[in-house]
């Protein structure tokens, strides 16, 4: 079994203090050495705009300015490592909500803004299933209740039912809100038949088997992990002890010379690589000491 040494956590540090954000520079300090909340909360509030969203490139592959529903699921997983309440997010979600009662990937008003090849602002306003369904399950892990929230689920679990084909990101978004739904019964059944999914579709790179979707970099393959956040998570289920194993291992054999993690996905911009870099480096750290390997 492969672990993060103590000298591997060490390069791992000294890679988030010399290239991250300071925004993840307090995260880690705050996750691994016992620092306050207070800092990383006091960083993040610099990404906020006034209608209680979250933009100015929290999520680095948007540039711009204004709220963007993938931007503020970015703050919501900070603000849960911190214990700190998602005050205003669901008001700003709901003022945002397209027609059918979804949430889009991408809000127009990043138009004219630089952002990822892959944040195109669709031609009618729709909603998503990956990206409502990632907020709401971040939603209810945070332990809220409101009548928006009852509602985005309801775009969710029939599409989520009536599923026949997906992509690597949807799944994982439809993983993190199956995890937190209140509605076990619904939620078990709807996960293994994801699972099935996910693994017969070749969404996840198992026993050297699976690979990238059509459409994406030949090196951005999703591993177990991915898709099992967490050692409670239904799609924990999909996969042996020995496959787990194995993309953990992975993990930690992944980090780089100069002891920071990378996104497998395209850096379309230099900057991009290490802002992405920073926060991914601690994400993993967080993940790998959930499943015993620091």
């Amino acid at each position: 079994m492969q672990t993060v040494s103590p000298e591997s956590f060490a390069r791992a540090e000294a890679f988030v203090l010399s290239t991250a954000r300071l925004l993840d520079r307090h995260r880690f300090a705050h996750l691994f050495a016992d620092a306050p909340a207070a800092p990383v909360l006091a960083a993040l509030a610099a990404y906020r705009n006034p209608d209680g969203g979250y933009g100015n490139a929290l999520e680095p592959d948007g540039r711009g300015p204004g709220s963007q529903p993938i931007t503020t699921l970015s703050a919501l997983h900070v603000l849960h490592e911190t214990g700190a309440a998602p005050d205003g997010v669901v008001e700003y979600l709901e003022s945002i909500t397209a027609p059918d009662g979804g949430l889009p990937f991408v809000h127009p008003n990043a138009e004219g803004h630089p952002r990822a090849p892959w944040w195109q602002i669709p031609a009618e306003y729709t909603g998503e299933l990956l990206t409502t369904a990632n907020l709401v399950g971040a939603l209810w892990r945070a332990g809220v209740t409101h009548p928006w929230l009852d509602r985005a689920a309801e775009f969710c679990w029939p599409r989520l039912e009536s599923i026949t084909t997906t992509h690597p990101y949807e799944a994982m978004g439809a993983t993190r809100f199956l995890d937190a739904a209140p509605d076990r019964d619904r939620a078990e059944p709807l996960a293994r038949r994801l699972g099935e999914l996910v693994r017969a579709s070749g969404h996840v790179r198992v026993a050297d088997q699976g690979g990238p979707a059509e459409g994406y970099a030949a090196d951005e393959v999703k591993r177990p992990y991915d898709y099992a956040v967490a050692p409670d998570s239904l799609a924990r289920r999909w996969f042996t002890d020995e496959e787990f194993a194995e993309s953990l291992d992975h993990l930690v054999q992944s980090q780089s010379e100069d002891g920071g993690w990378r996104v497998n996905w395209p850096a379309w911009t230099p900057v991009v690589e290490f802002e992405w870099a920073g926060s991914y480096t601690v994400d993993t750290l967080v993940l790998l000491r959930a499943f015993g390997r620091l």
